[in-house]
Formats: structure tokens, C-alpha cells, sequence
């Protein structure tokens, strides 16, 4: 098995494909262009192929010094479970820790949070809650 992590941009291609099998723009809420010009405003993004195949995906938004946002952790469903969409979460928070930013925050697709529980993140303090609005 030769597995490649890269820290750059998959193709658009790539990427599209990948995301695809998320189901996550079944609304059809974005262009694949729209969601390529994303991941391109990334602060930092890794690429993982699999004997050249992209396989998993993750970026982080960011201003650099403290506003920090993981966000795009994909990887193929005949891929997950075997410990790709951890290294991506490591490799992620090496990047912060090297850049010597302190927090780090992200959003949890549905029934994740375990996982990400795992690789060190905890549930926001009541006192502090996240908030969103889809407009």
C-alpha cells in the first residue's frame, strides 16, 4: 500500500470526487466549482493518496495567529476506519502547533464527535457555546 500525504490541494477533479462520496451537497447547495474555490481559500489543506488516488481531505481556515477552524475532514467511506481521517487530524494540528497556535476549533459532522473526541478535542464549555446561523 502506498500512501502519500501531501500538504497541498488535490486537482478539482480530485477533490470533487472525493467529496462526492460524502453525500454531504446532496441539496445541491454549491457548484463544484463553488466548493473547489473553497478548499483554495484554505489557510492549509492535506491531500492523502492512495496509490495516486486521493482518499481523504482536510483543511484548516485560519487568520494564522488564533482563529482556527478545521473544517472539510473527508475520507472515502471504503477508506474510513482505518486510521486515514486520524493521521489527516494529526497532520492538521501539526501544522497549528508548529505555527504555535493554541486553539483549535471545529465542526462535527453527525455522529463524529467520538472520533474527534479521540484525536483530543472536547465538546465546547456551556458557558461558551458555539452558535450558527444558515442564512
Amino acid at each position: 500500500m502506498d500512501v502519500e500525504f501531501k500538504a497541498s490541494l488535490p486537482k478539482k477533479e480530485e477533490f470533487i470526487g472525493l467529496h462526492r462520496t460524502t453525500g454531504w451537497n446532496a441539496k445541491g447547495l454549491y457548484t463544484d466549482d463553488q466548493l473547489f474555490k473553497a478548499i483554495t481559500n484554505s489557510w492549509y489543506a492535506i491531500s492523502v493518496y492512495l496509490n495516486d488516488e486521493l482518499i481523504a481531505f482536510g483543511r484548516i481556515i485560519s487568520d494564522g495567529i488564533y482563529q482556527t477552524l478545521i473544517c472539510d475532514v473527508i475520507v472515502h467511506p471504503l477508506y474510513q476506519k482505518q486510521g486515514f481521517g486520524k493521521r489527516v487530524v494529526e497532520n492538521l494540528l501539526e501544522k497549528c502547533r508548529v505555527e504555535n497556535i493554541k486553539w483549535v476549533q471545529l465542526f462535527s459532522a453527525r455522529g463524529k464527535q467520538d472520533f474527534y473526541k479521540k484525536v483530543g478535542f472536547k465538546e465546547r464549555d456551556i458557558e461558551a457555546p458555539g452558535m450558527s446561523i444558515f442564512l
